[in-house]
């Protein structure tokens, strides 16, 4: 029967190093070369790029070859994820373009058939593909399997000895002795990735817990969300999506600088991926732009795509998309795996929120029911009792001019309890029964607003705003007014508000605009605050084409905060 390998990477490192015992004079010479660079090179460092890296330039140093590389073996095993080299300046390997794949070629060939290649012209051999255009020339070419832990992790491959000579077989021994210990290094190396990974994302995931527990408001929890999720996945960007009113999901934070304005995109219920998402499926690409399950300009320019969605017991509440750029490495079963339980606690972060914003808005409700009911049952009471009193008062004086005040008096009373009674009705309105223009809107959010600052926010209104102002607008409109309005509440410490909804702004390019401004007479904004909600009001104008600032208020000597907001008819 014939000898196994050994699967103990420590026993395969002992055995290769004995295999050299009785060979070449040269090669026993050089067995302090090698030992003390393997010590040096490879066994320094835990993390896997600079371990790749380092192994890399200690083959080329010990073959004394003018080029060296590491291809390492996708999941599937049919390709390679990664190639690292050495010797390739970064102009040379920017024109070469996209590294291999592995699939063909003879890099394929040592894929599909892993073994010690030495070839004194690889240009000459059958399984040769040709070089991309710009790629250095090479003739020498010497190749063995790395393995990590008794599974082929990839090739280590070497070439153009100094000299143009071949590689010999004491390049070979070498190069065996190199990638034994080249595969310890990477198990050592992976488990210690690993590690730290997995403590990333439970980070993360802390810090998407700690931005709602902290009484943040859901817009910048979803931010924190989508941050986190790319900082963790090292993509290119990360996206929250919501269930959209119209069907679909539509995008409402975005973690990269460039994308801003996919914020208020509607990704339609018809694309194949948002029917795979709200079935609670995740979804994976490896080339998003020319996946054909993508309908979308959303994914131009991106490359491996997570789509993942935020579930928690069976309901789907959102999703979360991943992506990297394109040509970048596909993303592993490790990251697909960390990346999913992120996913399901942002969805309980995000069912958090939800229910933080049910019971807000149920407390706001149950105090407009007691207002009413105050307002009813007390005020409108003593201003009719008090009406009649003067009504009595006015028969009983024989002076014309106290009779005719005292008539005047009456018939403001009368006035006055007509305009409560309105109020009392508006306030008992259910949410679903009041006026959906963007005025009524304004109206209902600074209503609510007065509850939890204990006075009414003035407002004014110019032009016609609910002609002029589209549904899109408007939408964000009231959603930056809320946010404007809870800044006032949470922040201002303000004794006035005032609102104001302008259809008559124009744009510095000379667009008509609509513009919202919020002043208040409060502390201001503090040097060194938090800016979070500017900041998500800054983009949600920007997805628009339009901007949002800050200015004095309207405070003694300008204190308190002016918060402005505008975007395009």
């Amino acid at each position: 029967m014939a000898e196994q390998e050994p699967k103990d990477p420590d026993d395969a490192a002992t055995r290769s190093t004995g295999s050299l015992r009785g060979l070449s004079d040269e090669l026993t010479a050089r067995v302090p070369e090698l030992l003390e660079a393997t010590t040096r090179s490879v066994g320094t460092g835990l993390e896997l790029r600079s371990t790749l890296d380092r192994v890399c330039g200690t083959a080329a140093e010990l073959t004394h070859a003018r080029y060296a590389a590491v291809g390492v073996l996708d999941e599937s095993g049919e390709g390679l994820s990664d190639f690292v080299t050495h010797g390739v300046p970064e102009e040379v390997a920017h024109a070469v373009g996209r590294r291999p794949d592995g699939r063909t070629g003879l890099l394929g060939a040592l894929i599909r058939e892993p073994g010690p290649v030495n070839l004194a012209d690889l240009t000459a051999d059958p399984r040769f593909a040709g070089f991309p255009a710009a790629h250095p020339l090479m003739r020498t070419f010497l190749g063995v399997p790395v393995h990590v832990q008794g599974e082929l992790f990839g090739n280590l491959y070497v070439a153009e000895k100094d000299g143009e000579e071949p590689f010999d077989e004491t390049d070979l021994h070498l190069l065996q002795v190199l990638a034994t210990e080249a595969g310890i290094a990477v198990a050592h190396a992976r488990a210690y990735e690993a590690a730290r990974q997995r403590e990333r994302w439970i980070d993360g995931s802390v810090a998407v817990t700690t931005a709602l527990l902290s009484g943040g408001d859901a817009d910048e929890a979803l931010t924190v969300v989508a941050e986190q999720a790319r900082r963790l996945a090292d993509s290119a960007a990360a996206v929250v999506l919501l269930p959209a009113e119209q069907g679909g999901l539509e995008v409402v934070a975005v973690a990269d600088g460039d994308r801003g304005g996919a914020l208020g995109r509607i990704v339609p219920h018809r694309s194949p991926v948002v029917a795979a998402l709200l079935r609670g499926e995740a979804v994976f690409m490896d080339d998003a732009t020319t996946d054909s399950r993508t309908i979308t300009r959303l994914a131009d320019g991106f490359g491996p795509h997570m789509l993942l969605p935020l579930s928690i017991g069976g309901r789907v509440l959102g999703a979360l998309a991943i992506p990297r750029a394109r040509g970048s490495r596909p993303y592993s079963e490790a990251e697909r795996l960390l990346a999913t339980q992120f996913a399901a606690q942002a969805a309980l972060a995000l069912m958090m929120a939800e229910a933080q914003r049910d019971r807000e808005r149920l407390a706001v409700y149950e105090d407009r029911d007691r207002i009413a009911r105050d307002l009813h049952d007390l005020v409108i009471q003593r201003l009719f009792t008090t009406g009649m009193m003067l009504e009595q008062a006015q028969q009983r004086s024989a002076v014309p001019e106290v009779r005719a005040g005292v008539g005047r008096a009456v018939d403001e009373l009368d006035v006055t309890i007509q305009e409560i009674r309105t109020a009392v009705f508006a306030l008992q309105q259910e949410h679903a029964e009041t006026p959906g223009g963007l005025r009524a809107r304004v109206l209902r959010e600074i209503g609510m607003a007065a509850v939890p600052l204990g006075f009414r926010p003035s407002h004014r209104f110019l032009g016609p705003v609910d002609s002029l102002v589209g549904e899109l607008a408007g939408k964000n409109l009231i959603a930056a007014l809320r946010e404007a309005l809870s800044n006032a509440f949470r922040h201002a410490g303000a004794s006035r508000v005032d609102v104001s909804v302008d259809v008559t702004a124009t744009l510095p390019d000379g667009r008509e605009a609509v513009r919202l401004s919020v002043a208040d007479d409060g502390v201001g904004i503090p040097e060194g605050g938090r800016r979070s909600g500017l900041r998500n009001l800054a983009r949600r104008a920007e997805s628009l084409g339009g901007a949002s600032w800050f200015g004095p208020g309207t405070g003694k000597d300008g204190g308190g905060t002016t918060v402005y907001w505008q975007v395009p008819l």
